[in-house]
């Protein structure tokens, strides 16, 4: 009942993915869990290394049979502002001294390697037959997308206006998500200025829908059936859900984030570029906060990003969740503590019973 072209194409049973959130929270044992559970387990490969990658699509395999897909971060040239740069770290220098961390010098990204990585990363995927490929923040090479199709994977895209989602069909993508401006975590804005990025996803469905026949994948603050039944009647075929699986048992978020998602209401989730340099929705903090007044004068993604990771990892440590990136879409009173068979059970259910009124 629940049956439609694109989970026919991904092989699995209910048009649910899992967001591939990056940095811990998509263990093997979720990703797992969610194929198992008939939709489809996605590795966030934003942040590892290609043998970790590689490590974990092995660890995978040995947990399920079924369909499960990786998620690669498309490199882009970024400019190293040096004044945006000593802004950043004296600022930050002040915080680690007040909560009592050394200050370390991190080694900066370096665009050459992260393509070089990018790469790598790419043969991985290839060389383990992943049938499931998704791209975040722009659109692979054409050499890339070609060997990925030649090895039988299919390739998706990520969308945040009707524009970017054109450019991925335009570009050959199996199909495309949609990210409104209600999901958690980083935009995945490409092409698009910050501020028209920010389309609500009930806007942003039925437009795309009547610019692409390739299917559409919604994402963005869907925490269950009645967000699947809505994405679908605007004119999705499936929906990518990432808080709803960050809180969910198997999920490797931190318990201080988990915790943090549970007790929030939808006002307390902001969007900020104080941890990264780049547009993310996430818990309101005092981190960010203290920033606020200066995100035009920090450096941009992924140099912020690096410039904060110390931070972030000492108050992981010592469970301050007040200088933690606490990702969240907007929906955070519907997440439930559940495991990510329950929460795909509980979808599921409600859906069926929703098409039985409209009916």
């Amino acid at each position: 009942m629940l049956q439609n072209g694109l989970t026919r194409r991904l092989k699995i049973d209910y048009p649910i993915i899992q967001a591939p959130m990056a940095g811990g929270v998509t263990t093997s044992e979720l990703v797992a869990a969610v194929s198992n559970a008939g939709g489809l387990g996605m590795i966030g490969a934003g942040y590892l290394s290609p043998d970790q990658l590689r490590n974990q699509i092995m660890e995978i395999k040995a947990l399920t049979r079924k369909n499960f897909g990786v998620n690669l971060f498309v490199p882009n040239q970024y400019a190293v502002d040096e004044q945006k740069l000593k802004h950043s770290e004296k600022y930050l220098q002040t915080i680690e001294s007040e909560i009592g961390i050394p200050t370390v010098t991190p080694s900066l990204p370096n665009y050459k390697q992260d393509k070089e990585t990018f790469q790598q990363m790419v043969n991985i995927v290839l060389e383990e037959n992943i049938p499931i490929c998704s791209f975040t923040f722009g659109i692979p090479s054409e050499e890339i997308r070609t060997k990925l199709k030649e090895n039988a994977s299919i390739i998706i895209g990520t969308a945040t206006t009707v524009q970017e989602a054109i450019m991925n069909e335009e570009a050959g993508m199996d199909a495309v998500v949609v990210q409104g401006s209600e999901a958690g975590g980083h935009r995945g804005t490409f092409a698009a200025g910050e501020q028209q990025s920010l389309i609500g996803l009930m806007s942003l469905i039925p437009q795309a829908a009547d610019c692409l026949s390739i299917p559409i994948i919604a994402a963005g603050g869907i925490m269950d059936g009645r967000g699947l039944m809505a994405a679908q009647c605007l004119g999705a075929m499936g929906v990518q859900m990432g808080t709803a699986f960050l809180v969910c048992e198997e999920s490797g978020a931190n318990t201080l984030h988990k915790d943090a998602i549970l007790e929030a209401s939808e006002d307390q989730v902001v969007i900020t570029k104080a941890f990264s340099g780049k547009m993310a929705r996430g818990v309101n903090n005092l981190f960010i906060e203290r920033l606020q007044k200066t995100e035009d004068d920090l450096p941009e993604y992924p140099l912020q990003n690096a410039l904060t990771k110390g931070i972030r990892k000492a108050a992981a440590a010592s469970k301050n969740p007040e200088y933690m990136s606490l990702w969240s879409g907007q929906s955070p009173r519907l997440a439930k503590k559940l495991t990510a068979q329950e929460l795909i059970e509980k979808i599921i259910n409600e859906t069926l019973k929703l098409k039985n009124v409209l009916s």
